[in-house]
């Protein structure tokens, strides 16, 4: 008999069910494989929070507006590091350093949108908390990390972590042929500049004003106010504070035994109080020795006249978002916080009942204007801005409840009031309420 080979025109054997659910399966895991390999990539969540389920349905162009918080980490010193090894030992090290890194983000809700060369950014869409967790757990592994280089004969390493909360722009950048997803903005730009400043103070997590008040709970970290600079690129002052979870046991309790110190002395150094300042720096160094911030402030007392700075922040019209009764609600308000600020200044208690219930009537009067203007307009991030206005809410009234109290130093509560009021009223005007400007008088005109 003649074989099939003996005979071309013989049929071919009918594939069976079991070939063609094995074949099935065998395309399905390796879809699944590709799928996997692209992961690494492009993280399926950075694509979830662009509204995509595949990444076949991103096109150029691509963006969607969202508010998170940006985390931002770098190696300090990595040039000197990396010139003294081998370019082997350079990406053995530094994957070795990211591979301990990535879980601790990922485990607090994080998403690493990207890492330059030894920097990781990371995005935390859920909440401010989120970012803060995953920014101490990146130090606390860090520890361990360290320990194992240690018994292995290498040196330890620190880096440094800038944290800040804005509304950001998620999207595709590049060309046609070569294309990358990305965030981009000004709050981005934020906490990188704040991760160079933690080389200044010598300190490893600091954090803005807007991630502060962005915080649902703020009690449970150890935070405290730490510069109000002008940072590179920015019109305005910025608070910053520094987040110490991640210190040495000891060196953790004797900052937050010595928070309310060590704030009242900042305020004493800006307001031109350089010798009392430097009285409490040295109680403060008493109780931490190790305090680096406290440390560099008492050294700068040294250099400082004794002369008090007018910290009033005036009108400017670069705070008009173009919409009348919100800029009139503006003016209106930092007239209201100076002259609350002039009479703490004054030290008297005359009047300063009457000014903290008048400013707070504004902002909550202020609140209402904004909330019904945007409700009436449809704006997108509605939820988020009214967030905003809850929690400084929350933090004027623990601020006025401070005040009540009389047990704080007066420079202290002008001190506070400038930074959680004047300062927050600038800078929310120049970017949340700027972008609901904007959004209104495109509105207006569409219409």
């Amino acid at each position: 008999m003649n074989s099939r080979h003996d005979n071309p025109g013989a049929s071919t054997p009918r594939r069976t069910l079991l070939d063609e659910v094995t074949a099935h399966e065998a395309t399905l895991e390796r879809l699944k494989s590709v799928e996997d390999a692209y992961e690494r990539f492009v993280p399926r969540q950075f694509l979830q929070l662009m509204g995509f389920e595949d990444i076949r349905e991103v096109r150029l162009g691509d963006q969607v507006e969202q508010p998170m918080t940006i985390l931002f980490a770098d190696i300090c010193d990595f040039t000197n590091l990396s010139e003294s090894i081998s370019p082997q030992e350079n990406f053995n090290f530094l994957n070795s350093y990211l591979s301990q890194m990535q879980p601790a983000i990922a485990a607090n809700g994080g998403v690493i949108d990207k890492y330059v060369g030894d920097a990781i950014l990371a995005l935390f869409p859920a909440s401010a908390d989120d970012a803060l967790r995953g920014a101490v757990s990146i130090l606390n592994q860090l520890d361990i990390y360290n320990a194992g280089r240690h018994r292995a004969g290498y040196v330890s390493i620190r880096i440094g972590i800038g944290v800040n909360t804005g509304t950001v722009m998620l999207g595709t950048v590049g060309s046609a042929s070569r294309m990358d997803v990305t965030v981009i903005g000004d709050a981005v730009n934020l906490a990188a500049r704040l991760e160079r400043i933690t080389r200044e103070w010598d300190v490893s997590l600091l954090i803005s004003e807007h991630t502060l008040l962005s915080l649902n709970d703020p009690a449970p970290f150890g935070i405290r106010f730490i510069d109000r600079p002008q940072v590179r690129g920015k019109q305005e002052i910025q608070s910053i504070y520094e987040v110490f979870d991640a210190d040495p046991p000891a060196l953790r309790a004797a900052k937050r035994k010595s928070r309310k110190l060590f704030e009242t002395a900042l305020a004493c150094v800006h307001l031109g109080y350089p010798d009392d300042a430097a009285v409490m720096l040295q109680e403060c160094l008493a109780l931490a020795p190790e305090d680096r911030p406290a440390r560099l402030y008492l050294e700068r007392c040294h250099g400082i006249a004794q002369n008090a700075a007018d910290i009033l922040r005036p009108w400017s019209d670069d705070y008009l978002v173009g919409v009348e009764p919100v800029d009139a609600d503006h003016r209106q308000l930092l007239a209201a916080a100076n002259a609350l600020i002039g009479k703490l200044l004054a030290n008297r208690n005359d009047g300063v009942g009457a000014a903290l219930a008048k400013l707070g009537d504004a902002l909550d009067a202020h609140f209402v204007v904004e909330e019904n203007l945007m409700e009436e307009a449809g704006y997108p991030l509605l939820l988020e801005h009214a967030r905003e206005h809850r929690r400084l809410r929350l933090s004027y009234q623990q601020f006025a409840a401070k005040v009540a109290g009389g047990a704080d130093d007066y420079r202290y509560l002008a001190f506070s009031c400038q930074c959680v009021v004047a300062d927050w009223l600038i800078d929310h005007a120049q970017k949340s309420d700027r972008a609901l400007g904007n959004f209104l008088k495109r509105t207006v005109a569409r219409a």
